[in-house]
This record gives C-alpha cells, structure tokens and sequence, in this order.
C-alpha cells in the first residue's frame, strides 16, 4: 500500500470512528501519532521505540496552538458571552423588546428573534442561545397562543447567527485554520450576518401578517402597563448596555483601535460591569462562567492540536497532493468547485459541529483555492452561512434537540424540525445572493483596509 492510500485510508478510518461516537478531539490524536509513528518511522535512526519525529511534531503543535495570539480572543469572547448570560441580562432585554414591539405583528416573536441575534453575538455558543431562550422565550410564546412550530424556529433559526455575526467564535477560529485576517473576516461577515438576519424577520412579519392566527395578538393582560418614559427608561437601562458592549467590542476590531484579543479582554470587562450594575454578579456565577469558559476553550484548542497533528501526517503521507489532484481532473469550473464544496460542508453539518468541520476539513480544501481564484476570505463566509443549515437540518439539527431539551413535553420533535425548514430557505437565498453578489461580503474589507 502506498503513503497516499495510507492517508486515505487515514481520513476514512476517522469519519468511521468519529460516526461512531468517540471524541473527535482524542480521536484526531490518537490516529495522528498512531499514523505519523509510521510515516516517519526510521529503522537506521531509531534507537527506542519513542525516538521517533511523531512525538517532536506533536509537542510543537501543542506549543503553537498554545501560543497563537489569534486562539486568545475565543476564552476571551467566551467569558464575555457566559458572563452576560448568567447576569440575566437577556431576561430584561427580552421584556423591554416585546413590550416595544407590541404593535408589530407576531411581536413576542420579533422580539425573541432580536434578542436571539445579540445574545448569539455576545456569546457565539449555539447551545447556550437556545438554551437560554428555550426557557425563556418560548414557553411565552406557546402562552400566548403561538403556533408551537412558529415558535420553535424563531428560537432555533435566532440561536445559530452567532456563528455568522461578528465578533464570532468561528470565525476566529477560521483565521487560526487559515491565516485570514480576523479583523477582515470580521468586516467580511457583517453585511452577510445582517442580510441573514434581515430575511429571518422579513419571514417573521410576513408570515404573521398572512396568518394571524400563526402569532395572535397580545392580550391587553399580557403586556405590561407603563408609560412611554417607563419604556424609555426600560429601553436604556437593557437594550442599551449590551448593544453598546457588542457595538464598542466590533468596532474596536474594525477600526483598528484594537487587536481581537485587546477588544474581547475589553469585552469581557464590559460584562463584569454590567453584571455588577445590575447586580447579578454572585461568586457562584462568576465561578460557572470561568469554569464554561476553560472547558468550551480547552476543548477548541485540543481540537486544534489533534487537527493539525492529523493534518500534517495527512499531508506528509501525500493525501493532500491526491485530494487536489483528483478535484483538479474534475476539470470544474470555479463555481461548481463552490458548490461542491458547499455541499460537502452541508452534508458534514450533519454529524459534526462546526469546529471540527472548520479545524479538520476545511484545510483540505485550501489548497485548492488558488487555483479557481476563490478568495479565502469570500470562502469563509461562505461557510458561515452555510454551517448555519448544520443546526437546523434534520436529522441531526443540533439546535433543535437544544430546544427539544428544555421545551414541554407536549411539544414533539417533528414539530420543532417543521418550524426550522423554513429559515434553510432564508439561508439557501442568502447564500446565492452571496454567489452572484461577492461584494455583499468582500465591500467592507476592501473599503477600510483595501485589497
């Protein structure tokens, strides 16, 4: 057998296992050091079974990722995200935007939509958003007779933008994987972010206004009695606060006033603060938010220690050579290697998070770039939105066993899946917008920070 088939027979071995259920992140090492003992095993050199390169490769991986002043923005963001989600916080927000919506049709639903959208940007973890507005927002909405699956896919669609909108955790992760700058992705996935989620409530209203019944009005017992400077008041004591963090966090990044990791150090500050002005910052909370900060971050960087180690033994044994040769016999022209592509990571979604996809799979493609003149940065974004299709897709839509989770047990999963197709339709449109609209995503970067 040769080194190639070996480093096919490799990647094949690790989907298999990782199908199976076995941690992706132990799984990527293992097989690396298992396959790099044999790639570089060296009878003449060796002179005990541990003097073999495998080990020196992997130790400096491991140095890298630890050192990588990009990787230090994702505990950073992390903390901000957590801290602001245990401050409560969101639960004020959510009540100020339906009390100032209520005129809107499907009001509660704007409103969980929108608060959706900040709190994914603050935390960028799908699961907490929809987690958190599971038990928040959606048993509102049933109480107000909402239908359950109009309900369930404003949560979930709402809960995945963090993986889009800047300052995102993927990204970041992204331009560790691929040496794009952040800030550029940032810029690069700001009118993309705001286009999705332009579409997500132009779909809300819309289908409120067609069918009422979907999203009745509120009842006058349901919305809160207070005057227009209660509301006022309302308004800036929680809406405000937290759009200012995100707001002064971004544009710190995109000015260039700050680094990412200087701005989501600044971040995280900020929500310390605000949870001390709102008083919810307990010892006990604190605790939890560092402990799910160290845990989401050490699993990241284990992830990007496994990959690397994998990928270099993927690419040492010939693999990546045969993968690029083999797509460039396609003779495909640039936007059918777009698609490919895109419906390569589509059907990825379906077993694996996001993070394996951009840290493992993603590199494979790279290499491919330069031929059919795809910006990487243009790809990035791409798969930004399209990774969104990977928490809502059936069977394996993530997002919607977040909300099964915490929903009543009158609400069936069936359910939660019919209210997610909807928004795959507002992703797949954002997406062709994108393919024949580059500029939609490369307009930002190239306007501050040129070419």
């Amino acid at each position: 057998m040769t080194d190639p088939q070996v480093a096919i027979m490799m990647l094949t071995l690790f989907i298999f296992v990782i199908l199976l259920g076995f941690p992706i992140a132990f799984t990527l090492m293992a097989m690396g050091v298992g396959f790099g003992y044999y790639a570089y095993y060296d009878p003449e050199r060796m002179q005990s079974i541990f003097d073999n390169r495998i080990f020196d490769l992997f130790v400096n991986q491991t140095y890298s990722v630890m050192s990588s002043d990009v990787l230090t923005a994702v505990p950073l963001f992390l903390f901000m995200g957590y801290i602001v989600e245990r401050a409560n916080i969101v639960d004020r927000l959510f009540t100020t935007l339906q009390v100032a919506a209520r005129r809107v049709p499907g009001s509660m639903a704007v409103a969980a939509l929108v608060t959706c959208a900040l709190f994914a940007t603050a935390t960028g973890i799908v699961g907490a958003v929809v987690t958190l507005m599971g038990l928040l927002a959606f048993p509102q909405m049933l109480r107000a007779r909402y239908d359950t699956s109009y309900a369930a896919g404003v949560i979930c669609a709402g809960g995945c933008l963090g993986i889009l909108i800047p300052p995102s955790i993927m990204l970041i992760v992204y331009s560790a994987t691929t040496n794009v700058s952040v800030v550029k992705l940032y810029a690069g996935a700001f009118l993309p972010g705001f286009m999705l989620a332009s579409l997500y409530m132009l779909y809300v209203i819309g289908r409120a206004v067609l069918n009422p019944n979907l999203a009745p009005p509120p009842r006058d017992e349901d919305i809160p009695r207070m005057s227009t400077l209660q509301l006022t008041g309302m308004v800036i004591t929680s809406f405000v606060p937290l759009a200012a963090l995100i707001l002064s966090v971004l544009g710190a990044i995109l000015f260039g006033l700050a680094t990412p990791s200087e701005a989501a150090a600044v971040g995280s500050l900020g929500g310390l603060v605000l949870a001390a002005l709102y008083r919810s910052l307990t010892w006990e909370r604190l605790r939890e938010s560092v402990y799910l900060t160290v845990r989401t971050s050490s699993m990241v960087c284990w992830l990007f220690v496994g990959s690397w180690t994998f990928s270099s033994v993927f690419s040492y044994l010939g693999g990546e050579h045969l993968v690029k040769d083999f797509v460039l016999s396609l003779n495909l022209s640039p936007i059918t290697f777009l698609i490919l592509t895109q419906i390569i990571i589509f059907l990825l979604g379906w077993p694996l998070e996001w993070s394996e996809i951009i840290i493992i799979f993603v590199p494979i493609f790279l290499p491919l770039l330069p031929h059919f003149n795809v910006d990487p940065l243009f790809f990035g974004v791409l798969i930004a939105l399209n990774l969104q299709t990977s928490f809502l897709t059936p069977p394996m839509a993530m997002a919607a066993y977040y909300l099964k989770g915490i929903a009543p047990p009158h609400v069936q999963l069936t359910q939660i899946f019919k209210g997610c197709m909807p928004y795959l339709g507002m992703v797949l449109i954002s997406m062709v917008l994108l393919y024949n609209f580059p500029s939609i995503a490369l307009f930002l970067p190239e306007y501050f920070y040129g070419k």
